[in-house]
C-alpha cells in the first residue's frame, strides 16, 4: 500500500471513483459531493457530541476513592491505567497507521477526529486520576510494572505494528477488526467496571466522564464496522477464508485475554462482576461485533449484566448507530436518578 498524496493536483478522480484506500485524491476536502454518506453522519454526530473533561465534577469521588475496599480500589486503578493505555495508543495509531493510506476525504474527516477525541479521553483520564491519587504517577506507571497488564497491552499493539510495519491491503482490513475489537471489547469491558462501583454509589464522577467518552467510543466502533462492511462490499477479494480464520483466531485471543485480564482485576471480590458473569459479558460483546460485520457468533450466549447498557446511555439522545444517523443531536445531560 501507498500513503496517500496529501497534494496531487494531477488527480482527475470523481466523487464515484473514490476507494476507501487506492485511490487518487486531489487533496482537496470536496465536501459537498460524498461517496460514503455513513461517513459525513458519523462526524456530523461527532460534532454534536463535542463536550470537555472539565464539564465534569469529580468533587465527591476524592472522599469516594478513600473509601472504597482495597480491592475496589485495586480494580478501578488497574481499569483505569489499562484504559489509559488504549487511548494513547489510538490517538498516535489513527494518525499515524490508519489515516495515512485512507484515500476518501469523508474518512479522513471522521478519522481526523476520532484522534482528537482519543486525546480528549486521555486528558479525561488526567483529570480523574488528578482527582482521587496522591501520586499521579502510580496509575500512570502500572503498564510498566504489571506483567499482566504489559502482556495484554503488547498483544493489543501487535497488529497495529505490523500494518506500520508492513502496511499491505490484508494487514489494512486486520487493522480495522483490531480497532473494532478495542474499541468494541476491551474499551467496554475497562468501563464496565467504573460503571460496577457506581451501580452500588460509589465514584459517580468517574462513572459520568466515562459515559461521556463511551458516547465518543460508540461512533468509533460503528467507524470502523462500517469500513469492514464497504471494504466487503468493495473488495470481496481481500476477505479470504485465510483472512476469515486470521478474525477468528484474533477475535478468540481477545476474548482470553480480556477474561484473563477481567478475572484478574476484580478478584473475585467486586459485587455484581463474579469470574462467570466477567467471561460471559465479553464473550457476549465478542458475538455482538462479530454479528456486526457479517460472521457468525463463536459463543451464542446472552448479556450477563444487560443493566450496563442502560447506565451507559443519554436518554435524550436516541441514535441508529449502525446505520450512523441520529435522530436528536442534543448533547444530552446526565443525571444519576437511574435505578442502581
Amino acid at each position: 500500500m501507498k500513503r496517500k498524496q496529501i497534494y496531487n493536483p494531477s488527480s482527475t478522480e470523481n466523487v464515484n471513483d473514490r476507494k476507501i484506500f487506492g485511490g487518487d485524491p486531489t487533496g482537496i476536502f470536496e465536501l459537498n459531493n460524498i461517496k460514503y454518506q455513513w461517513a459525513y453522519n458519523l462526524w456530523e454526530m461527532m460534532l454534536n457530541n463535542t463536550w470537555f473533561p472539565k464539564e465534569v465534577d469529580m468533587t465527591r469521588d476524592v472522599n469516594d476513592y478513600k473509601n472504597l475496599t482495597d480491592a475496589e480500589k485495586t480494580a478501578y486503578d488497574k481499569a483505569l491505567s489499562q484504559l489509559i493505555f488504549m487511548d494513547s495508543l489510538q490517538t498516535n495509531n489513527i494518525i499515524d497507521n490508519v489515516n495515512p493510506y485512507v484515500t476518501s476525504p469523508e474518512i479522513n474527516l471522521i478519522l481526523v477526529r476520532q484522534s482528537f477525541e482519543e486525546a480528549l479521553h486521555s486528558q479525561s483520564y488526567a483529570v480523574m486520576v488528578d482527582s482521587i491519587s496522591t501520586n499521579s504517577e502510580e496509575i500512570y506507571e502500572l503498564w510498566r510494572r504489571d506483567m499482566m497488564l504489559k502482556g495484554k497491552n503488547d498483544a493489543i499493539a501487535r497488529v497495529y505494528t505490523e500494518l506500520a510495519t508492513n502496511p499491505s491491503e490484508t494487514n489494512f482490513v486486520k487493522a480495522c477488526f483490531a480497532n473494532q475489537i478495542l474499541e468494541g471489547i476491551y474499551f467496554y469491558s475497562g468501563f464496565t467496571y467504573i460503571y460496577t462501583l457506581a451501580r452500588s454509589g460509589k465514584m459517580l464522577g468517574s462513572a459520568q466522564m466515562i459515559r461521556f467518552i463511551q458516547r465518543d467510543e460508540v461512533t468509533h466502533l460503528v467507524l470502523f464496522q462500517n469500513l469492514i462492511n464497504t471494504l466487503r462490499k468493495e473488495r470481496p477479494d481481500l476477505f479470504t477464508e485465510q483472512l476469515k480464520a486470521d478474525v477468528i483466531e484474533m477475535f478468540e485471543e481477545a476474548v482470553k485475554l480480556e477474561t484473563e485480564w477481567g478475572k484478574y482485576i476484580t478478584q473475585g471480590q467486586i459485587l455484581g462482576l463474579t469470574d462467570d458473569i466477567v467471561e460471559q459479558y465479553i464473550k457476549y460483546l465478542a458475538d455482538d461485533r462479530l454479528a456486526s460485520v457479517g460472521f457468525d457468533k463463536l459463543y451464542d450466549v446472552a448479556n450477563p449484566i444487560k443493566w450496563v447498557d442502560d447506565f451507559a446511555k443519554f436518554n435524550d439522545q436516541k441514535t441508529n448507530f449502525f446505520e450512523g444517523t441520529v435522530t436528536n443531536y442534543s448533547k444530552g445531560s446526565l443525571s444519576f436518578d437511574d435505578d442502581f
